[in-house]
């Protein structure tokens, strides 16, 4: 028999639907209460999305790196030849290195330029310091392809301005979307024009909630400025910058969108720049899907031993950097 345990009127919940149910001995469970229902209602749609658009796309491509689309015979099973093709491959491999010079320049330089203005921010040095944030923060809700296209006309070759004032200054002509190094640079200055404002954003956030009282005690300690940033407010705001550090290298490692934009305006982005547009070219220029998946699943957990390896040295070595 079921006994429904009623707690005193002063325990009540607000919610008087929400009551202690007892199974015979078992342990006590907990009636969802009607706002909490409602609560499950409003959030179905998301998992829905999320299960349609994430989680079956990624099972369904994980089953299709295990198979090969043949044009005799058919898509047949054989097993871990496409993950063996794609760790062979010297053009990933190739992409896969440029992208890691192009994650140790970018990430760093854009972490030290975000944290320089959301310090000078915070310290409330800047006059208008929210229009500024706001000026800062523009470049990111510009679309990612808009941005590349701008840039490109800016470093365009030969009539793009910026080669223009170099040649009217005397510095004579710059080929921005020249191969090797400049295409790289140019690169980086998009994605840091774009993502420093967010980052900003973040770690001025994270010094806003370091407590008052706390800086208060170091200046009467007798800190300068300088070490009330350096030791005290960065530090306590290191979860923030390894939380943006992690955000940027899962980032810059899936580079793909500025590169590709420059493929109108430039002829030295190859088909293995990133491993991104490697896979993308595998995908829909070579029609090999199945390997495609493969590749997708290896830069996947490249990734992720990059980002798990970020964080365990960070911890290893303390302090804020």
């Amino acid at each position: 028999m079921t006994d429904v345990v009623v707690q005193n009127r002063n325990a009540l919940p607000a919610d008087r639907h929400s009551l202690l149910v007892r199974k015979g001995h078992g342990p006590e469970v907990r009636r969802f209460t009607r706002t909490e229902r409602w609560g499950l209602v409003f959030i179905l749609p998301f998992f829905v999305m999320f299960l349609f658009f994430l989680v079956i796309p990624i099972i369904y491509a994980l089953y299709d790196s295990f198979f090969t689309t043949r044009l005799v015979g058919g898509t047949v099973f054989t097993g871990l030849s496409n993950y063996k093709t794609a760790l062979e491959s010297g053009a990933f491999w190739r992409g896969m290195l440029r992208t890691a010079i192009y994650a140790a320049i970018q990430v760093p330089v854009l972490i030290i330029i975000a944290t320089f203005f959301a310090t000078l921010f915070d310290l409330g040095v800047a006059k208008w310091g929210a229009v500024f944030r706001t000026i800062f923060f523009i470049p990111f809700a510009v679309p990612t392809v808009v941005a590349g296209v701008m840039w490109s006309f800016l470093f365009e070759d030969p009539y793009g301005p910026l080669d223009r004032i170099l040649q009217d200054i005397g510095l004579g002509h710059f080929n921005f979307l020249g191969a090797g190094a400049p295409l790289l640079g140019s690169i980086i200055v998009i994605a840091t024009w774009e993502w420093t404002g967010y980052t900003m954003v973040i770690l001025f956030t994270a010094l806003r909630s370091v407590p008052r009282d706390v800086v208060e005690s170091a200046v009467i300690d007798g800190a300068h400025l300088g070490r009330v940033i350096t030791r005290v407010k960065l530090p306590m705001v290191a979860p923030a910058i390894t939380l943006v550090g992690i955000l940027n290298i899962i980032g810059a490692l899936q580079l793909f969108v500025e590169p590709e934009v420059l493929t109108v305006f430039t002829t030295n982005v190859s088909y293995n720049y990133t491993p991104t547009i490697y896979l993308y070219n595998q995908a829909y220029a070579a029609q090999e899907y199945n390997l495609a998946a493969a590749i997708s699943f290896v830069l996947a957990l490249i990734i992720i031993v990059i980002s798990v390896a970020f964080v365990m040295v960070r911890r290893r070595k303390g302090g804020w950097i």
